[in-house]
């Protein structure tokens, strides 16, 4: 499959976007920042591409708005290292992005003790560089809105630079400081990440990495680096994703599905969910009936998941396959209100897949069911009509087999 990485990456970081809820676009201005001062500093092009990357990625390990919040209410949280190795290990299982998880490994480490680890030179110069760049975007957080740099951040850059100085030799390599020192002393260092400005420079990349031809296990690894983002929102979807994948992968092949695409299936069943890192983490993890306005939220994560999956795979079945899980053959599921003429096999199969997984694993208002009542619920809507009766006859057939994928395998 033709993959664009640069694509890739800036989905991923629009999906950690959501996590923020209030607080966007993070990973795209470190990017920025670690490239500035780089550049400063004279690093060749591949250096410069290397960190604008790492910057995007650093915060692969952070899912839910909790941890995000603690990571940005202050310069230090003790419980930090938390997400870097998540991240790092979340990394290193993607072959494709495997080289940066070094950096995301260290990357809210101090300098004064980086600088004496047993590590590559170029890991602690690049990751001492992102924690600069993060660190940064937490004090210049009250110059920031959704819609543009506050202009104050001119007369307030002074006395940052000044607290940055201040950590110069602890926190972070004194020639970095520098560095960063020198580039904000001009207007476009922050006036350029003004969100239009710095989505037009993403567009436009000029270091970006060119499209790539990917086997189906690389493509497969990069949407279960996606996958294990969005599973960890909530300890009620842990490994939600990936055993709805297991189910659906085995559903299709039991329903005689197209054989070339499987893996593209596969894919679509791993990402279904994207859209879910928008929905904040209480609505996930409340024990209770949802309220209109908490309904609506959760309703959105579909059509999130199908634009997020539409930048990376432009011109593949994938993002309506995973957008259309929701729907039924009533025409009253969403986001699109499809009509039963509308939902072709693979959607129908991930549907119930979706549910089937979903009744089989613990739920903040319910426990998990048995597969005997997994088969009476899945076969109560077959004959609804919401979903489809005879793939769900097939699920009844191989029933034991495919609780246990939902559960164990």
């Amino acid at each position: 499959m033709k993959i664009d990485p640069h694509r890739v990456i800036c989905a991923l970081t629009s999906v950690l976007d959501f996590v923020g809820i209030d607080e966007v676009q993070h990973g795209k201005r470190v990017a920025w920042m670690a490239e500035s001062i780089a550049r400063e500093l004279d690093w060749p092009d591949e250096e410069l591409g290397f960190a604008f990357y790492a910057g995007m990625l650093h915060d692969c390990g952070v899912s839910r708005a909790s941890e995000h919040r603690k990571l940005t209410d202050a310069l230090l949280w003790s419980g930090a290292d938390d997400h870097c190795l998540r991240g790092e290990n979340y990394l290193l299982e993607c072959a494709p992005l495997r080289r940066f998880a070094p950096v995301v490994r260290w990357h809210h480490t101090p300098w004064s003790v980086l600088a004496s680890q047993e590590l590559p030179e170029r890991v602690k110069r690049h990751a001492n560089l992102i924690f600069l760049a993060d660190r940064i975007d937490v004090l210049q957080a009250p110059h920031l809105n959704t819609r543009q740099v506050d202009d104050a951040i001119l007369m307030a850059r002074d006395g940052l630079v000044e607290t940055v100085r201040e950590y110069a030799g602890h926190l972070f390599s004194p020639a970095l400081v520098d560095a960063f020192a020198s580039v904000a002393r001009r207007e476009s260092f922050w006036l350029a990440m003004d969100p239009f400005y710095l989505l037009e420079y993403l567009e436009n990349y000029r270091l970006a990495s060119p499209v790539s031809d990917l086997g189906s296990a690389e493509v497969l690894a990069l949407a279960r680096l996606f996958a294990r983002v969005v599973d960890a929102k909530s300890p009620f979807t842990h490994e939600h994703s990936v055993r709805v994948a297991k189910v659906a992968r085995r559903l299709f092949e039991l329903a005689d599905g197209d054989a070339d695409q499987i893996d593209n299936f596969e894919v679509a069943a791993l990402l279904h969910d994207i859209g879910k890192l928008r929905v904040p983490d209480e609505i996930l993890d409340k024990p209770g009936p949802l309220d209109r306005a908490e309904r609506a939220m959760i309703s959105r994560h579909s059509y999130d998941t199908f634009r997020i999956l539409n930048r990376v795979f432009p011109d593949s079945p994938i993002p309506s396959w995973a957008a259309a899980h929701h729907e039924n053959l009533l025409g009253t599921g969403y986001p699109f209100h499809r009509g039963a003429g509308e939902i072709d096999v693979a959607t129908r199969v991930l549907s119930v897949a979706d549910v089937l997984q979903a009744l089989s694993q613990d739920r903040p208002y319910r426990g998990r069911l048995g597969s005997h009542d997994v088969g009476m619920r899945l076969e109560a809507m077959g004959d609804e009509g919401k979903l489809d009766d005879e793939i769900v006859h097939l699920a009844l057939l191989n029933l034991e087999e495919l609780y246990h994928l939902a559960t164990v395998g």
